[in-house]
């Protein structure tokens, strides 16, 4: 399934009656199963993209397609993380995992099952029948990447998911994600203030201008292998390719700060 923005724009009024014009025409092209991450300076209009290829917002101008039909709604083939965990207090992991299974209509017996498959998925099966409130910050964050992989959408929209998280946790959580993508063949779409974390996860990243946003760098990441061998983790930081990535989109989110 192909996500495209053809040619869209987006203003809005604050509730002080100021215009707003968040993102500037905007062209793009995301192919199925590619790994595409947006960074860029606050208020730069990430977010506002991410809205509009979920459906929650309506562009001002242009239109967001998904196989060319028009995207006006949220769906189920397009599934959001948020930057924090937005789990339902009183029902157990497990049971917040299920929440979309059950408003798809899924029978009880095979929405447990999948939960408990994306449980272990993500490293929580012993913890499925815990309230939220009872884990750490990642191990929520955990939950909610469950809960919307248990509906199985083509598309993941992620925003600032390991934003909050301290860094041990946001690099295992890094590493359960690449690896999830990789086995699964969706199509994510994951913003970020961290260039590390772009380049790591990314195989392609783009960067954003100060609002009103455009893409001013649509980078491909190409260093997952070296001599035939799938680096990960350290090891891939630690190359010569992944710092002059760094030092390029690092270099275009300045010049764009300054400019």
């Amino acid at each position: 399934m192909t996500l495209a923005l053809d040619r869209v724009s987006h203003r809005y009024v604050t509730d002080g009656g100021e215009v707003v014009h968040a993102v500037a025409e905007t062209n793009l092209t995301i192919p199925k199963g590619q790994f595409i991450c947006v960074v860029g300076p606050s208020g730069c209009g990430k977010t506002t993209l991410l809205k509009i290829l979920a459906g929650f917002v309506q562009p001002t101008g242009g239109q967001a397609t998904l196989d060319e039909v028009p995207i006006n709604a949220p769906a189920h083939e397009r599934g959001v993380v948020f930057q924090q965990p937005n789990l339902y207090p009183w029902l157990s992991v497990r049971k917040n995992v299920e929440l979309g299974l059950k408003f798809q209509r899924v029978r009880a017996e095979a929405r447990r099952s999948r939960a408990i498959a994306q449980l272990g998925l993500v490293g929580l099966e012993q913890f499925a029948e815990q309230r939220p409130y009872e884990l750490s910050g990642g191990m929520q964050q955990r939950a909610q990447i469950a809960r919307v992989l248990a509906s199985d959408p083509d598309i993941v929209l992620m925003d600032e998911p390991f934003g909050a998280l301290d860094a041990i946790t946001r690099e295992q959580l890094q590493n359960d994600l690449l690896r999830i993508a990789r086995e699964g063949g969706k199509t994510i779409f994951f913003i970020t203030h961290s260039v590390d974390e772009a380049i790591f996860l990314g195989d392609r990243v783009l960067v954003m201008s100060p609002r009103p946003g455009r893409v001013v760098l649509d980078e491909t990441i190409d260093i997952s292998q070296q001599h035939g061998k799938l680096l990960e983790g350290a090891e891939l930081r630690a190359t010569v390719e992944f710092r002059a990535y760094r030092e390029r989109i690092g270099g275009a989110i300045l010049n764009q700060m300054i400019a």
